[in-house]
Parts: C-alpha cells; structure tokens; sequence
C-alpha cells in the first residue's frame, strides 16, 4: 500500500507560464455547474487547444479550481454555487480532459501552467486564488510563480503531503513496472491502482464508481504521458520561490509531513479534512467548504 501511495503522491504534485497571448476567441456553451442566470461557460483557446471552463462572472475575488488526474471540472459541484455567492467562480478542464482538447504531445507541469495562464489573461481575473486537487497542486503552484501579483493566493487539495520525499530503488522499479503495465493494459492496471491507493474506507461507493469510471476512460495515452512528462518537476525547489503561505487541505489518511516545510522554511497553513479518501471535496463536501472558507479568509486579511 505504502508503495503503491507513493506512486500516486506523485500524481498529486504533477498534472498550467509565461503565456503566450492565447486567441480569445469563445464559444458559448450550455452551463450546468453555475446557476444559469449569474454564469457562462466558454472554451478560450491557447495555443490551438480549447479550454472549457465555467464563469460566475461576479466578485472581485477569483477563485479558480482545476481538478486533479483523469478526472474533470465537474467535481467542483459540492463548491461552485455555495462559493458564487461572494467570489467569481472559474472551473476549467485540463486540456487532455473533460470538455477541453487534446490537440497537442507535450503535457508537462509548465504546459499544463500555460493552460491556466491563459485563462487568467483571457478573461483579465484580478485577485485570484488558484485551488489545485492532487496532481493539480504542481500546476497551480507553477502558474502562481509565473503570474504575479494577479495571484494572491494558493490552496492545495491533498497533494504536497511528502515534501523532500526521495524516491528509492524499490519505489522506481515499481514506478516503471507500474507504466510497463498501463501500456499494456491501462483500464485494468489504473483501476486496481485506483481502488487500492484513492479511497478510503469510508468512501462511498457512488464516489468510488464515479472516480474508477473517469480515470479508466481517459484517453489513456494522455493520461499516462501527462504523469510521466512531468515527473522531472523540480516542486520541492519551486516551494522555496514562492512568495506567500501555501494552504493544504488535506486528508488525515495519508499524513503530511509538516515537519519538513519548517525544517526548509516553506511558509504553509495547514487544514485536516479527516479521514477521507483523495477527493474531499466529494466525500466531506462542509466540513471541506468550512475548511476552504477558512483559508480564503486567510488569504485576503493577509492581502489586506
């Protein structure tokens, strides 16, 4: 289990900077996430590949939420009314996933930062904070160092949980033979992976159908470049750059090591969801709003 959480601790610092000016040509698209009278959803292109995302349009706070691995904005659904009460709410499918395209080879840590920074130019946000789920914190942490000082803040959702982890001979022979066999066999080997490292066992079988039928049929080329593209990014050195508190809401099943954020000087507000599997937002939807309420707070006192 240690090993095969290793890997997926992986998965929640990788899987968009400078940006290139994206075309801002939209489309208008049928919303469902936001309530239709206070929200848009459109596809900005960058660099040829759709975005598509969801706008609430008001708020002179933004918060921005990009999902983790395999999976797709809709799993922001327990968030995105209750926060478009008092923030501009913005949820965007990573191009490889969901609605967005996939018109390109090159799915890195950076690549991925692009994708988000142009979304912040297209639309111009101000004030915003950047909510990154699993592999999505590497992403949201590289798009903040890259888009100063519009970002104010930055939230991980269970991710940076092993920081200064080193990987062992073990745990890199495991990563390859994990690879070898999703090649091979991705809908079989990325389920039992997903089943035996993502949930916990209070995690409802709803959630757990949900997330096993999402990864499974991904586009498994994608899904399995976009991990191994970015696993030579340096996010324990990028930590060290960033010149704000990162906020963690993480889950208490898999332990963060705290220690080492004071031991290297990484400034950092921590908040323990309890016991859940990798998707609180799903599995403890007010205890996790309480929580995100919380470091939102934070974030702009600090601002003021």
């Amino acid at each position: 289990m240690t090993r095969l959480i290793k890997l997926f601790s992986i998965l929640s610092l990788i899987l968009p900077v400078a940006c290139t000016n994206p075309a801002n040509t939209y489309s208008t698209i049928d919303s469902t996430a936001i309530p239709k009278d206070s929200a848009e959803n459109f596809k900005v292109e960058n660099k040829g590949v759709n975005i598509a995302y969801d706008d609430s349009k008001k708020g002179d706070t933004t918060l921005v939420f990009i999902h983790g691995w395999g999976i797709n904005r809709s799993y922001w659904g327990n968030q995105d009314t209750v926060f478009a009460k008092h923030f501009r709410v913005i949820e965007m499918d990573l191009p490889g996933f969901g609605e967005s395209g996939k018109n390109r080879k090159s799915w890195t840590v950076e690549d991925y930062a692009n994708d988000v920074s142009a979304v912040l130019n297209g639309l111009d946000l101000k004030n915003v904070i950047l909510i990154g789920h699993s592999m999505s914190g590497a992403i949201a942490l590289e798009a903040a160092l890259n888009n100063q000082p519009r970002v104010i803040g930055l939230i991980g959702i269970d991710n940076f949980n092993t920081y200064g982890a080193k990987d062992t001979p073990q745990s890199k022979k495991e990563t390859e033979a994990f690879f070898e066999k999703a090649r091979a066999h991705y809908k079989k080997t990325v389920t039992a992976y997903v089943k035996k490292a993502l949930f916990a066992p209070s995690t409802p079988k709803s959630i757990r159908k949900r997330v096993v039928d999402d990864i499974a049929n991904s586009d498994s080329t994608i899904a399995l470049d976009c991990i191994e593209q970015s696993m030579s990014y340096q996010g324990d050195e990028k930590l060290k750059n960033l010149k704000m508190p990162l906020y963690l809401i993480n889950s208490s099943a898999n332990p963060t090591d705290t220690v080492a954020f004071r031991k290297n000087g990484i400034a950092y507000r921590f908040f323990n969801v309890g016991k859940t599997g990798h998707y609180p937002m799903l599995e403890k939807p007010e205890k996790f709003n309480a929580l995100l309420e919380k470091a939102i707070d934070d974030i702009k006192s600090i601002k003021k």
